[in-house]
């Protein structure tokens, strides 16, 4: 997925409760889906990261001549610009985008109705 075209908002917005659970219907089990999908895309984000930040890497061991790498500045200033991990998530449930089941609410189901 391109975080870099997500409609996310960069800081802290109020989002209403009543909204964000109405698939659920529980505001603790909406958190766990939202949290589950937060380390989904920190996991992304941190690999693409890598690899682009991989092409600098030095493996001489010049310790004679530091510089600081223009380009892989710019890397990581864009990257730590961009809406946290929770923020995307966030939107992507707003805009039902994540697709989760309970199987355990599943078998509770099956019990009751036999």
């Amino acid at each position: 997925m391109d975080y870099r075209k997500s409609l996310a908002p960069v800081t802290t917005v109020t989002r209403n409760l009543d909204l964000m659970t109405q698939g659920t219907g529980n505001i603790y089990e909406t958190v766990i889906i939202v949290s589950r999908r937060a380390n989904q895309i920190a996991v992304e984000m941190k690999q693409e990261l890598n690899k682009k930040l991989e092409e600098f890497a030095s493996y001489s061991d010049n310790l004679e001549e530091v510089f600081e790498n223009r380009e892989q500045i710019e890397i990581s200033k864009f990257y730590e610009r961009l809406p946290k991990p929770t923020l995307i998530a966030l939107q992507e449930l707003e805009e039902k985008k994540i697709f989760h089941r309970n199987p355990e609410s599943a078998v509770r189901q099956s019990k009751t109705s036999a």
